[in-house]
């Protein structure tokens, strides 16, 4: 036998079935406000980072002549770089103004990330083996985001694997040098770019006991574009040995210019400098080519790329 419910009785079910409903509703409008808002954040960083026109090919390689540029390849993507110096000009009919000898240095040079590059290298400088790591800080922009500048940091090591007369003497750890840059660049217009590079060399193992191990450097270097593949590249380093000269031999600044040249996939490099040496350790502090006196070197770099994507 059932139960009769009085007026009472249903007046509170329907305010509360009423409000159950109410409560649904408010969840739901709340809800959809929410996505609605997700949507609007979503919508406004997809058109901040849209509106971000990042400064692209600063310089055409990831060298300017000898030294690093702004550069590093992209993610997945291989750099087989070949360097090559002949002998100093003044060297006279005899060795061809230069052309009998060679000096070579080669690399691998991979973009791990779009912000991360690695590389190894081998030249018959000291028979030097040598290994990088650069890293992307910033990148020149304008738009929602305004940065006048593109930095980049540049950390190397090398070892030199010359054979010794006194093996005893010398440890690995002497042979071994460190070098770190920071890389500031600009690009100014769609013609020319500029780059700064202030510079720490130290060398473990040095020519004499006064010599100074730490070396302090200032870089700078300049790209001009001619034509779309061809442009005139020039850089320069200023070395600071204090006020006094503690060196083993003199050497010089090394100054160095030349011309890019882009055929597909391959970037040719010739020039002209008084730095034999093709790493940072070697051509800054122990450039012994004088421009004046006729030592300079002709050279060149080719960069093959592959990609890996």
């Amino acid at each position: 036998m059932g139960y009769l419910r009085g007026p009472e009785q249903l007046s509170k079910d329907s305010i509360m079935r009423r409000l159950f409903l109410l409560s649904l509703a408010f969840v739901g409008y709340m809800l959809q406000l929410q996505a609605q808002d997700i949507d609007k954040l979503l919508d406004e960083a997809t058109s901040q980072e849209a509106s971000i026109e990042y400064a692209t090919a600063t310089f055409k390689s990831t060298r300017i002549v000898s030294g690093h540029s702004i550069e590093r390849m992209p993610s997945k993507q291989l750099d087989f770089r070949i360097s090559h110096r002949f002998g100093e000009l003044n060297s006279g009919a005899y060795n061809l103004w230069g052309l009998d000898q060679a000096n070579i240095h080669f690399s691998l040079e991979y973009g791990i990330t779009d912000w991360i590059m690695v590389g190894v290298g081998r030249g018959t400088y000291e028979k030097t083996f040598d290994g990088f790591m650069k890293f992307t800080l910033l990148r020149q922009s304008k738009g929602a985001v305004k940065m006048p500048v593109s930095v980049s940091y540049l950390s190397s090591s090398s070892v030199n694997s010359l054979k010794s007369d006194k093996p005893d003497k010398y440890y690995f750890w002497d042979r071994v040098s460190y070098v770190h840059q920071i890389l500031v660049a600009r690009k100014f217009n769609e013609r020319f770019s500029f780059e700064l590079n202030p510079t720490y060399v130290h060398r473990n193992m040095v020519g004499t006991a006064v010599e100074p191990n730490d070396l302090f450097a200032m870089g700078a270097g300049g790209r001009f574009k001619l034509s779309s593949r061809v442009s005139l590249n020039a850089e320069y380093y200023y070395v600071f040995f204090g006020f006094k000269d503690y060196r083993e031999m003199k050497t010089y600044n090394p100054l160095s210019v030349g011309v890019d040249i882009e055929t597909g996939g391959h970037v040719f490099q010739i020039h002209l400098t008084n730095s034999l040496a093709m790493i940072e350790k070697g051509f800054i502090g122990e450039t012994t080519g004088q421009w004046q006196k006729g030592g300079i070197h002709l050279g060149f770099n080719i960069s093959r790329v592959f990609s890996f994507k």
